[in-house]
């Protein structure tokens, strides 16, 4: 293992310590949005309200030092709501630029499906370019800029489908479920005491791990990862056979295969190895295709799910030896 992969195992030990000082059994969360920082790529979260989401965000914020802003999406939210816009100074007798939420390095998009597909737009060139256009300006965000977006999957009265073109620039869709009994356990707990999430959280103990560019320095690292062209021909393999499957409408696009090229690398330094195995594409494939795919309406009625297809994708493409 090459010096830079060491460094990068022993940043990721100390910065899920200290995410998980506040975050209580979301073990797989915290992980995945991990490889997302670490990927400098972008994750659309879905779980029931109270599960945690906003102090997830806001953790990593201060476990790696970067500015953080949410945006809670509604109906009426304007684009220039996100994004900011200029107004006129009388004492200088020019425009000034008021900058939006969005000019930060961890953007919290909260409910996004709450407002209409304009107002999410407003997102897309953020996402894709780390760049924002106001009145033909172009505006650079930080290089780490990071979008984590929230909905409540079970809610749907008053809500707008995001657009196909914004899912697929999210690399992951991460599923939070209700803690174990233990779990909840220790946080009742916590909450009698002096030690609930959001006390610790804002009581400074929890420490900055990666200040500054430190992010962007372990990421050089994931380029000195192992993986065989055998594995790299089995994620394409499986993204095409997702894309054809006999139920999927819409499949996925070659963003889907960079993804999951990526997200298995960055799983494998989670786990300190320096090299990726098939197990590691198993694990994300569901969080990196099931968003993007788009089931036939016939399938769909007989309450097939992108889950469903997925799993059956996987045990259909032959692993690599």
């Amino acid at each position: 293992m090459t010096e830079k992969l060491e460094q990068l195992n022993e940043a990721l030990k100390r910065a899920r310590a200290e995410v998980e000082k506040v975050i209580i059994g979301q073990r797989a969360a915290v992980e995945k949005c991990l490889i997302v920082i670490l990927t400098r790529n972008h994750a659309l979260i879905e779980g029931v309200p109270g599960v945690a989401k906003t102090l997830l965000v806001r953790t990593f914020s201060q476990v790696l030092g970067g500015a953080f802003a949410r945006i809670q999406f509604t109906p009426d939210l304007m684009p220039a709501d996100i994004t900011g816009t200029n107004v006129f100074n009388l004492q200088r007798n020019e425009f000034t630029l008021i900058q939006g939420p969005v000019f930060c390095t961890f953007l919290l998009a909260d409910e996004i499906n709450r407002a209409p597909a304009k107002t999410q737009s407003a997102l897309l060139q953020a996402m894709q370019e780390r760049a924002v256009t106001i009145d033909r300006d172009t505006h650079a965000l930080p290089p780490d800029f990071t979008v984590f977006a929230t909905q409540n999957p079970i809610e749907f009265e008053g809500t707008y489908p995001l657009p196909e073109a914004q899912k697929d620039r999210f690399m992951l869709r991460i599923g939070m479920s209700f803690p174990e009994r233990d779990e909840e356990l220790t946080l009742a707990r916590r909450m009698l005491g002096n030690d609930a999430p959001e006390t610790t959280l804002a009581g400074g103990s929890v420490q900055c791990v990666l200040p500054g560019s430190g992010v962007g320095q372990l990421r050089e690292a994931l380029a000195d990862m192992i993986m065989r062209e055998e594995l790299v021909a089995y994620v394409v393999d499986v993204v095409r056979k997702a894309r054809t499957h006999e139920s999927v409408l819409v499949g996925c696009g070659p963003r889907a295969t960079q993804a999951l090229l990526a997200a298995s690398r960055a799983s494998a330094a989670l786990d300190g190895r320096d090299y990726v195995t098939p197990d590691d594409v198993k694990a994300l494939a569901g969080a990196v295709l099931e968003h993007r795919l788009i089931l036939r309406p016939e399938y769909e009625v007989e309450g097939l799910t992108t889950a469903e297809v997925v799993t059956s994708v996987l045990k259909d493409v032959a692993v690599p030896r």
